[in-house]
């Protein structure tokens, strides 16, 4: 897959939300590399709050108080930017003591309790700031990713319908809501919002495979492989050779074959071994394979790196799995 180059509007109405941006809406290109395109960086709404957040230095709430708490929001960022997490967020913390009605502080230091996984600070975060703004939709977009990473799946559902219902014209992208909605096992309509994120990204095995997942749940497996969505120009390996699986025209040693193809870095091998795991481990599920299921899930869930959302799905589902041991 070429590298995807998409033009991000910022919309000037967003500058009740944020102090300091402008008033009118802005467009700006975003070029993501072909490595990482995938179903889970095409959501544009999450590229533009980072765009407004690194680029316009943007503020949650209009009213913003002056002096003091902005130089501790710029000391939190500018640490932020360093690496300096830990620092980032005691700043945020004293901009949150100088003005404890200052909604923005609790929003940034939100986010940086994301970075550090810490999503149940982050939530409660979240909670402070939709008290002083119960129409942020950015902020119910945030909060049901951290919901789902904790395995709130109701939660995280909840919060992704008011994000669509304040912003409709997002919902063709919310690829998350569908993930969740299949794991409330509410099947027929997480199908139909990856049908409807086809529409916006049609050329994602990942997409294709989650459809398969809700219809094989919903009507069985020889209904979910005659109706897998086509494919092509996915080039991330092994998405080709995944999505040939799922249409039964392949085999699992196929995909690791694939993956390891080529001596890649670590980096990359891991990656690949990573999306390996997790769509075999969804591919026995759905076989009914219970054990070589949970052998791949685990896998998946080691290798997961960093805050990408495709490693939580994986994390959150061994622990579902965990769960389930315990019962």
């Amino acid at each position: 897959m070429a590298n995807i180059s998409t033009l991000v509007t910022l919309p000037g109405n967003l500058s009740r939300l944020f102090g300091r941006c402008p008033s009118t809406d802005q467009q700006i290109r975003i070029v993501i590399p072909a490595e990482s395109a995938s179903l889970f960086v095409m959501h544009r709404f999450a590229t533009t709050l980072v765009v407004a957040s690194l680029i316009f230095n943007c503020d949650l709430g209009a009213d913003v108080g002056e002096g003091n708490v902005n130089d501790l929001l710029n000391q939190a960022r500018a640490a932020s930017r360093d690496g300096k997490t830990q620092e980032a967020i005691a700043f945020a913390t004293k901009a949150i003591e100088a003005d404890p009605k200052n909604g923005n502080s609790y929003y940034i230091r939100g986010q940086f309790y994301e970075m550090t996984g810490e999503h149940a600070k982050a939530i409660a975060d979240y909670d402070q700031v939709l008290r002083f703004d119960s129409r942020a939709p950015e902020v119910y977009q945030h909060r049901g990713s951290e919901h789902f990473k904790l395995g709130h799946i109701a939660e995280s559902i909840a919060d992704f319908d008011k994000f669509i219902e304040l912003i409709p014209r997002q919902a063709p992208y919310h690829w998350q809501r569908g993930i969740s909605l299949y794991y409330a096992g509410r099947y027929v309509e997480a199908g139909r919002q990856f049908e409807l994120h086809q529409t916006v990204n049609p050329n994602d095995v990942e997409n294709a495979v989650w459809h398969f997942l809700c219809v094989a749940r919903s009507a069985g497996i020889e209904k979910a492989r005659a109706s897998l969505i086509p494919i092509k120009g996915d080039a991330r390996v092994p998405m080709a050779q995944i999505h040939a699986l799922f249409g039964g025209k392949s085999k699992p040693e196929e995909v690791f074959a694939a993956a390891k193809a080529g001596d890649p870095p670590a980096a990359i091998l891991n990656t690949r071994l990573f999306y390996a795991d997790l769509y075999l481990g969804l591919y026995f599920e759905a076989n009914g394979d219970n054990l070589r299921a949970r052998e791949h899930i685990f896998k998946a869930a080691e290798r997961s790196q960093g805050n990408d959302y495709m490693g939580d799905v994986a994390r959150v589902h061994a622990d579902l799995l965990r769960k389930k041991d315990k019962k």
